[in-house]
């Protein structure tokens, strides 16, 4: 392997290091609106470093947490004291990386259907990001389950993204995280999911090779396979896990660097409970981690939004004891006893 490619799987194994998972905290200026909103807190850029910068420097983040997916504006910031906000991260262990899809825009022909666009100019703004000190990045698909979908035209097209993406991420010396998002929106049953979720990754990983992307030095973001929120019998945890990780083995190759999880919707504690699940089952072929957004920060911005100043130190203390919780539960150590402490 190659100085080059050993450096992409170094820096895989280092974001799925045992015990730590990944922060996302990439929204769009439009979604961290929706969120502001929600706490009553201005959308301004002042608040918006504010509040992720919090997240950042809480002390001691950087045992559970090995990096961080940021959005363009992020990785740009300044802290007051004119520390680039990302050297502020490495100073705290924390990996930074950068989301760099464009979205998921209707699919022309396939109504209800997305494709996440992107691609054009990318080569460019991933040399540019990797200047800025981006070290993964991220990429984000979306598979909706309805009436007659997801078509195969529309995975094929996902999948065919995602792994051109990938190649041009390790060209620029970054390791991609490709994320098919299999949405858990609907009234779809477990088995439902399952076969959705396996016939896309299944895509992903053909597509991947098809694309000579090195597996060693790619993550797969994965959503778990899970009832959707409006089914009338919703799979317990034990079943979700069992699911989610029989579908993982069908689809998976074992050179992957490793997979992390989004929530998804998921509760906090619902989140963390299906991953200590999965890794309560034993040794898989890969790391089984996490990458959440909402689940490791909702209870931290809703605490932090009624005083940004006063209440500062108690939303890091709530943010530490998330990710405290979910490194636990990616080595299948977390418990309801550890949760309550």
């Amino acid at each position: 392997m190659t100085d080059h490619y050993q450096t992409l799987a170094d820096t895989a194994m280092a974001l799925v290091a045992p015990g730590k998972g990944i922060l996302a905290i990439d929204e769009s200026s439009g979604t961290i609106k929706k969120r502001f909103d929600g706490v009553g807190v201005e959308n301004t850029e002042e608040n918006r470093l504010d509040y992720r910068s919090m997240m950042l420097t809480t002390e001691g983040l950087g045992d559970y947490i090995s990096g961080a997916i940021l959005f363009d504006e992020t990785i740009r910031q300044v802290m007051p004291d004119g520390t680039p906000l990302v050297k502020v991260m490495e100073q705290a262990g924390i990996i930074p990386g950068i989301k760099v899809d464009a979205g998921a825009k209707d699919l022309a022909g396939f109504p209800g259907e997305k494709v996440t666009e992107g691609l054009d100019g990318l080569r460019e703004r991933l040399a540019e990001y990797a200047k800025l000190g981006a070290r993964f990045a991220k990429w984000r698909a979306v598979i909706t389950i309805g009436d007659d979908i997801p078509s195969r035209g529309c995975i094929e097209a996902n999948a065919h993204a995602l792994a051109r993406y990938a190649a041009l991420c390790q060209e620029a010396g970054i390791v991609p995280i490709v994320e098919p998002e299999v949405l858990m929106d609907g009234d779809h049953d477990l088995d439902t999911s399952f076969d959705v979720t396996e016939a896309t990754q299944k895509a992903l990983f053909a597509e991947l090779y098809e694309q000579n992307v090195m597996l060693e030095g790619t993550i797969l973001k994965a959503s778990m396979v899970i009832s959707g929120s409006e089914a009338s019998d919703r799979a317990d945890i034990n079943q979700v896990a069992e699911a989610t990780v029989d579908c993982l083995l069908n689809a998976v190759p074992a050179a992957t660097a490793g997979v992390v999880f989004l929530s998804g919707g998921q509760g906090d504690v619902e989140a963390t409970a299906h991953l200590d699940a999965m890794n309560k089952m034993g040794e898989m072929p890969w790391p089984l981690s996490f990458s959440y957004g909402r689940a490791l920060q909702a209870e931290a911005l809703a605490h932090w939004a009624k005083d940004p100043k006063g209440n500062r130190a108690e939303a890091q203390a709530i943010m530490l004891h998330r990710s405290r919780m979910n490194g636990l539960a990616s080595l299948g150590e977390w418990s309801e006893e550890e949760e309550n402490q």
